[in-house]
């Protein structure tokens, strides 16, 4: 059955969320499972780091921050934009061969406006670098039947062990690939274990530039400093432990504010955890500035 997140105000259950989980332990045998998971899934951004490894396998040169850059949802934090620039510059280009939408970025201190500033932009600036390294067409390189995205989707089938079921449009205009939890956590895992392309690597050790420096995913890689997690849009978060232990959690309705509960809740089932992890358990409502409530799993 699926899981339920309720959200208590002042004692009163004022929303529910359902939600799928499944997780895997060390040696990669399904440990709890809850929901669908075997059903498709839209990962969303949860596979930028997938997307990552097929652009290295093609010849990408990212390392570190950079790397994990590539890998971004990233909150449009002034290092994040110097990155992506860095990223281009590498390459001989500029923003301006950036396809991604324009939008402006979470980050409220800063009130520009471009494509540069657009959260997905580190992940295309890095896949038109995999263009030029490999004399590939840069105008067309969002298409499918282009050959970047011919590998990474070659990546993305080889790490979950599934043909694509299906494949449409992501937010920021690139291919999006619909997978099973299962396939998910498999490929985290993979990724964890091989450490192929210093992706995993790069995304625990720089969590900031892979999201942004508060935000709730980047709290959880720091009070696991083996952790890797990746966010992604309409409530899907996954994640792996540098061990092997992996998971993926998708809230059906897609709020974001039950991820971080059901995460926490996944990395204890299988045993992993810590004081800072703890604190992060308690996901709190709040009322006139103050905390008034909490979301919590329900308890059947």
């Amino acid at each position: 059955m699926a899981l339920v997140v309720e959200v208590v105000r002042s004692g009163f259950v004022e929303s529910r969320h359902l939600a799928r989980m499944l997780t895997l332990d060390a040696a990669g045998r399904p440990a709890e499972t809850h929901g669908a998971v075997a059903e498709p899934a839209s990962p969303r951004s949860a596979m930028k780091p997938l997307q990552a490894l097929g652009m290295v396998r093609s010849g990408l040169r990212l390392s570190g921050e950079l790397l994990a850059l590539a890998c971004a949802s990233h909150a449009g934090e002034p290092f994040h934009v110097d990155g992506v620039r860095k990223i281009l510059a590498g390459a001989g280009l500029d923003e301006s061969a950036l396809r991604c939408p324009e939008d402006y970025p979470e980050d409220r201190a800063v009130t520009d406006r471009g494509r540069v500033y657009m959260n997905c932009s580190g992940k295309h600036a890095a896949m038109l670098a995999t263009c030029v390294v490999n004399d590939w067409p840069l105008e067309s390189y969002l298409e499918p039947p282009h050959p970047l995205q011919r590998a990474i989707r070659a990546t993305v089938e080889e790490l979950t062990g599934e043909r694509m079921p299906a494949s449409g449009v992501d937010g920021c205009g690139a291919p999006l690939f619909f997978v099973s939890m299962l396939g998910v956590a498999r490929a985290f895992r993979t990724l964890a274990v091989s450490g192929e392309g210093g992706v995993f690597d790069a995304v625990r050790a720089h969590p900031q530039w892979t999201s942004g420096t508060h935000r709730p995913e980047t709290a959880l890689m720091r009070a696991l400093p083996g952790l890797m997690v990746k966010v992604g849009a309409e409530g899907f978060q996954a994640f792996a432990y540098e061990d092997g232990r992996a998971g993926a959690i998708k809230v059906e309705d897609g709020a974001a504010r039950a991820r971080t509960t059901l995460t926490v809740a996944a990395l204890r089932s299988l045993g992993l955890t810590s004081p800072e992890l703890d604190e992060l358990a308690v996901q709190r409502v709040y009322g006139g500035g103050r905390p008034v409530g909490e979301l919590r799993i329900h308890p059947d």
